[in-house]
């Protein structure tokens, strides 16, 4: 299967742009649910987590501090989606002129949101129960608002005539590490392509 150039970065930005959304959509109805950070971005390889609280959200009306990406996990080929190929199939171990196999090619990408962590005050005191509980009730509606996300918005998301293919994985909480807290949600997509060029053809 030979795929789209751009088809990894295009699924990559369409997950930012429903869990964005989504999050957007939670702060405007529950109060005090922050939305969307206003650094949400794509990035490449594995996530730095460069901040919780983002400087340029004063400069944003409706903004929020925080930190939302999405990096790309693995490419891989599946036969049966999502599971990933362990041997060549037969039709790929001939050679090119047989490489309509496999069916699939995959993505896993990861979304990581990231918010603020209480921590210890001026005179040493830890976090109070009543501001590590706000902070709790604010990551775990994040984790249900990301993983409705990717499982609602997504398969509507691109070209193909019955939308996107995708599994959604597991869910969980990353933290608190240097005043960040968060959550790590795993999604894998399968990838629109067509078949490999015959040989002697343009």
């Amino acid at each position: 299967m030979v795929l789209m150039l751009n088809a990894v970065q295009d699924v990559a930005e369409a997950v930012l742009g429903c869990v964005c959304a989504a999050l957007q959509d939670a702060a405007s109805q529950v109060e005090g649910q922050p939305g969307c950070p206003c650094r949400s971005c794509v990035v490449p390889g594995a996530v730095a987590w460069d901040g919780c609280d983002d400087p340029c959200n004063a400069t944003l009306e409706g903004g929020a501090g925080g930190q939302l990406s999405v990096n790309v996990s693995r490419l891989y080929s599946s036969t049966e989606f999502p599971t990933a190929d362990r041997t060549l199939p037969p039709t790929q171990a001939r050679g090119r002129t047989m490489c309509a196999a496999p069916p699939a090619m995959a993505v896993e990408l990861v979304v990581t949101l990231l918010r603020c962590a209480p921590s210890f005050d001026e005179g040493g005191c830890p976090p109070s129960c009543e501001a590590l509980g706000e902070a709790a009730r604010i990551l775990h509606m994040d984790m249900v608002v990301v993983r409705n996300a990717v499982e609602c918005c997504l398969p509507t998301t691109g070209e193909q005539r019955r939308g996107r293919v995708v599994f959604v994985g597991e869910s969980r909480t990353v933290g608190p590490q240097g005043l960040c807290v968060g959550l790590e949600q795993r999604v894998t997509v399968a990838l629109p392509g067509c078949l490999c060029p015959q040989e002697g053809t343009p």
